[in-house]
């Protein structure tokens, strides 16, 4: 019992004494210290920082396509990109009993590219890549001793998003023009940021994914895959 009271006490000093890290734009990922991180282990902690990344960058890729693409967000009566970027991840609040939770990833990117739809094209690209990834970690937004993340699923769904950022950046309607407008030349600049931004969640899945195949001994299996067969790996 005295060994569990000065792990705990170590613990509370040590979570106190954190300081964190000096951001450009003030922002600061600390939380606050909780009781039930006592009970998580490194890797439960990893998982959250990471999946805590990859979701701040797809926040940042739903604001910036609708930036580009204000059409979409108008078409649900919606007045700006920010407006539209908070509903989409208002669902996380709800996960995973969210409608969007339900729903199939596959489709949403396969509607995004497709003529004939006419609903938001931003919002069925990015609420698929929010579902893939959520279910890459099993649904859950929080990790502890006895969950496990499957290292397939999360190596897949960087595959996956290497796959549909290509589509993004190359398919195009019947009339030349794109089904979103995403990276593009600005003057004599090209601006690659959306390329940048998605290279970083490949790569946040791609870290967890090799940490969960080396700390489960259980080997991922790596096919080739043709981005331009536009074929999507399971989850």
């Amino acid at each position: 019992m005295r060994r569990w009271g000065a792990g705990i006490v170590a613990l509370l000093l040590l979570a106190a004494c954190s300081q964190p890290i000096k951001r450009k734009d003030g922002a600061s990922t600390v939380r606050d210290f909780s009781v039930g991180h006592l009970v998580k282990a490194e890797g439960d902690m990893l998982a959250e920082i990471n999946q805590r990344e990859v979701l701040k960058s797809l926040r940042v890729l739903t604001e910036k396509l609708y930036r580009r693409n204000p059409r979409e967000y108008r078409k649900a009566g919606i007045d700006s990109a920010e407006a539209a970027t908070a509903r989409l991840f208002a669902e996380l609040e709800r996960w995973p009993q969210s409608n969007l939770a339900k729903t199939n990833w596959q489709h949403g990117f396969r509607s995004s590219f497709d003529e004939g739809f006419q609903g938001d094209r931003v919002q069925a690209f990015m609420g698929a890549c929010l579902v893939m990834i959520m279910a890459s970690y099993g649904d859950k937004a929080e990790f502890y001793l006895l969950d496990e993340l499957d290292a397939q699923k999360l190596y897949n769904s960087a595959r996956n998003i290497e796959t549909v950022v290509w589509k993004l950046s190359s398919a195009r309607q019947a009339n030349g023009a794109p089904f979103l407008l995403s990276n593009g030349i600005e003057g004599d600049i090209q601006n690659l940021s959306f390329e940048r931004e998605f290279a970083k969640v490949i790569a946040w899945q791609d870290l967890m994914a090799l940490f969960v195949e080396d700390r489960s001994n259980r080997s991922i299996t790596r096919a080739a895959q043709s981005a331009a067969s536009f074929v999507l790996l399971p989850i």
